[in-house]
């Protein structure tokens, strides 16, 4: 099955819909979700926002299968419950970013485990370190700080997720958790308190 990043590659950049300012689209999407457009408008808001919730979810599961099929699924019920939705003043990705939450929190209650992606699979940017005992010691560094992460509360891992792996501002983290963006810088502060004081006592 294709990743769900190549999936919206191959979506057409170009189309009647690609310039239309998203509330005129989500209203565009309802006629296709209702039966009676095109279906590219709602392929439209596919192809805005997959990659942003496929990043999210593979971080939350920690493999591309999952995030896969948690991706599909999210769209579907997004598909299924648009004539329902609402503009609440907030990015229609936040919404998305809600289902996708709680499909994760279901899939996770369901397995009965909390995976992350493994550092391997994460691609970072620059060269490879020259020294390997270098390459080592940044790589025990990186699970060092993995593992700190997984041993925080549930709410403050998906401000990290959503802060380092889709790179999104303190607002739009606020919307996508209902929270307010003072709230968010607050709790962005404890949390990164908590990861070093966490980290210190095991010696880093």
């Amino acid at each position: 099955m294709p990743r769900a990043q190549d999936l919206a590659k191959e979506e057409a950049a170009a189309g009647p819909f690609a310039d239309l300012a998203e509330a005129a689209l989500i209203e565009a999407a309802k006629g296709d979700a209702a039966g009676y457009g095109s279906a590219e408008a709602f392929g439209e808001l596919y192809r805005r926002h997959v990659d942003r919730i496929y990043t999210y979810i593979y971080y939350r599961t920690g493999n591309a299968h999952d995030a896969e099929d948690l991706t599909a699924r999210t769209f579907h019920q997004a598909l299924t419950h648009l004539p329902g939705y609402a503009d609440q003043g907030v990015p229609f990705v936040a919404w998305l970013y809600r289902i996708a939450h709680n499909l994760v929190a279901n899939h996770h209650r369901s397995h009965n485990r909390w995976k992350f992606a493994s550092l391997e699979d994460v691609e970072l940017p620059g060269r490879p370190a020259d020294n390997p005992e270098r390459a080592a010691e940044s790589n025990e560094r990186k699970q060092a700080l993995w593992s700190a992460i997984r041993r925080q509360p549930e709410e403050r891992q998906r401000l990290l997720i959503m802060k380092y792996a889709d790179r999104l501002s303190n607002e739009e983290i606020g919307e996508a958790m209902g929270r307010t963006e003072s709230a968010i810088k607050s709790l962005y502060f404890r949390t990164l308190k908590a990861l070093k004081a966490d980290l210190e006592a095991r010696g880093w």
